[in-house]
This record gives structure tokens, C-alpha cells and sequence, in this order.
């Protein structure tokens, strides 16, 4: 089948493998995005793989904490360009999205949408966003909103960008004073900078451990160096490198980013702040999302450049 140049771009985005690489891994995987990008981690081509390098939509990301701070909301709402994402208008408009979704009891985006709009009952939440279309004059969406209730602590929450990355942080703890709400911000901003998949490795799957290992050895039998090592060297090789992986995706193994030493982890700087004020914390989870994060973005000259390029090998 042929390849075009759309698709050798989205890989390239994905993974930040080469050109031409990525155009033989999607002709060796018959166009099969997913696989392809497997093609190319078993070869060492793609460092990880990254759905979304390049955030893709416009708009913002709003969270609302109630006023006993028991439970948040976070919602992203999407415009087509940064322009408007900056306007009062829209922003007010997302400021009561957020105030509506804080206490929806909407299971999903779709029930949402088809419920009563809080600020005219006359309208559902979909009809009202079209209003907004109408007044702003410009494609808008609502495209998801996600809740965190705490009964025994609190939530806490931290935006970054003006919008651009909207994080909750679900803090059990028996001690609520400013230096555990510090903390609880300082680990929200952690997540906002280095975007952690798992709270701690304990969520992490067998499956995913197990599909992690057999990409790092496709890396090592093509390396002909590693390859020829004993086998019992190449199995702690993998271990050693899921392992570093493990801590780079879980929030509780990373370096915390304002370590004095540089070294300690988010869970000791926790335990740390738990041991000075008396308390029992536990970062139970959280929330991150990211302004127009998988959305595809609509296609540039870049396309052009790859189309040409890919015609003359």
C-alpha cells in the first residue's frame, strides 16, 4: 500500500525517529500506525513513544475546587485558536463549565452535554455551547471534565500556562495546615512538569511490564554488541532499565524537581513533609490534563516538504 506523507509525519511526531525510517517502518507494517511504532522502539529508532509531542488544539484547561476543598473538578474545553482561547469571553464561558461540572452527576462528557444548562434550564449544556459558538464566533468544544471527591483530606489543584495543563491532586491525610497544602501544591506541580502515567508502580500492570520487556529485548538482539552477551547479563540489563523506566513514570519514584540534593524521590519528599507536621499522607491519585492533548492538529506546509522529499528517495 502506498505510504503518504501525513502518515510519515504523525510517526515522526509520535516517536522523533527519522524520516526515512519511519516511512520503511510504515511500509514494513502495511500502514499500521501502533505497529509501526513498535517497528521502530525494536530498533532502537524511538527513544518512547510519544502520542502527542505536539499538542495539537487550542483552548483551556480550567479546574474548580469547592470551597471545603473535598472535591474538584477538571474540564478542557477546546477553541480553534489561541486567539480566542485568550478571550474574556471564553474564558468565563469555561470558568462556568467548570463551575456546572464540579457538581454534575454526569458518568460521562456525553451525559454532560445532554444535561440542563446550570445558567438557563431553557437550554441543555450542548445547546448552550452553541450558543457560545454563535457569540464567539468560532468552532468550540467540550471535549472532557474529570471529578476528584476526598472525604478523609483534600484536593488539591495547580494550572500551568494560563491554562495549558490543568492538574488535581487527591491528598488523604489527618492534617490539613499550610505546610501539607504546600506540599500537596509542590507535588501538583511536579506532575504539570514532568507527566507521570502512574501514581506509583503498585499500578502499574504485569501486561505492560511484561509488553516493556519484550520491546527492550527486540532492542538488545539488534544491537550487535548486546546481543552477543551472556543471557544472564541481557535479563539484568532489562531489569535495570524497567526499573529506570518505572521511575520515570510513576509520581511517587520520580526525583521530586525541588530536591536540594537532587536525588530525592516525591515519595520521601512526602514522607518528609508528613514526619515534620505529625501526619499520615498518602498521595491517592490525580488527574492531568493537557490543552489539546491526541487531538490531531490540521495539516501545515510541513506535509508538503515531507511529500517531496519522501518522492525523491
Amino acid at each position: 500500500m502506498a505510504i503518504t506523507a501525513a502518515q510519515v509525519k504523525e510517526l515522526r511526531e509520535m516517536t522523533g525517529a527519522g524520516m526515512m525510517d519511519c516511512k520503511k517502518a510504515l511500509t514494513a507494517t502495511e500502514g499500521d500506525m501502533d505497529k509501526a511504532v513498535e517497528f521502530l522502539r525494536e530498533k532502537g529508532l524511538a527513544t518512547a513513544q510519544k502520542k502527542a509531542g505536539r499538542v495539537a488544539a487550542e483552548g483551556l484547561c480550567k479546574t474548580l475546587v469547592a470551597d471545603d476543598a473535598k472535591s474538584a473538578v477538571v474540564v478542557e474545553v477546546n477553541s480553534e485558536t489561541d486567539f480566542v482561547a485568550k478571550n474574556e469571553k471564553f474564558q468565563g464561558y469555561v470558568a462556568d463549565v467548570a463551575a456546572q461540572a464540579l457538581t454534575t452527576s454526569a458518568a460521562d462528557i456525553d451525559a454532560f452535554l445532554a444535561e440542563p444548562w446550570a445558567l438557563d434550564t431553557t437550554k441543555t449544556v450542548k445547546e448552550a455551547l452553541a450558543a457560545q459558538v454563535a457569540v464567539i464566533g468560532e468552532n468550540m468544544n467540550i471535549r472532557r471534565f474529570a471529578q476528584v471527591k476526598e472525604d478523609n483530606g483534600f484536593v488539591a489543584s495547580y494550572t500551568h500556562m494560563g491554562g495549558k495543563i490543568g492538574v488535581l491532586v487527591d491528598v488523604e491525610t489527618d492534617v490539613v495546615n499550610d505546610a501539607v497544602k504546600e506540599m500537596a501544591r509542590n507535588v501538583a506541580m511536579q506532575i504539570a512538569a514532568l507527566k507521570p502515567q502512574y501514581t506509583s508502580d503498585s499500578e502499574v500492570s504485569a501486561e505492560y511490564i511484561e509488553h516493556e520487556k519484550e520491546i527492550l529485548l527486540a532492542q538488545i538482539q539488534n544491537d550487535p554488541k548486546e546481543s552477543q552477551k551472556p543471557e544472564k547479563v541481557i535479563q539484568g540489563m532489562i531489569t535495570g532499565r524497567i526499573k529506570k523506566e518505572l521511575k520515570e513514570i510513576c509520581l511517587l519514584d520520580q526525583v521530586y524537581v525541588k530536591a536540594e540534593d537532587g536525588k530525592q524521590s516525591v515519595g520521601k519528599y512526602v514522607e518528609e513533609v508528613a514526619k515534620a507536621n505529625g501526619a499520615k499522607i498518602t498521595i491517592k491519585g490525580f488527574v492531568r490534563y493537557e490543552t489539546g492533548d491526541g487531538i490531531e492538529k490540521r495539516q501545515d506546509d510541513f506535509a508538503a516538504e515531507v511529500a517531496a522529499q519522501v518522492a525523491g528517495k
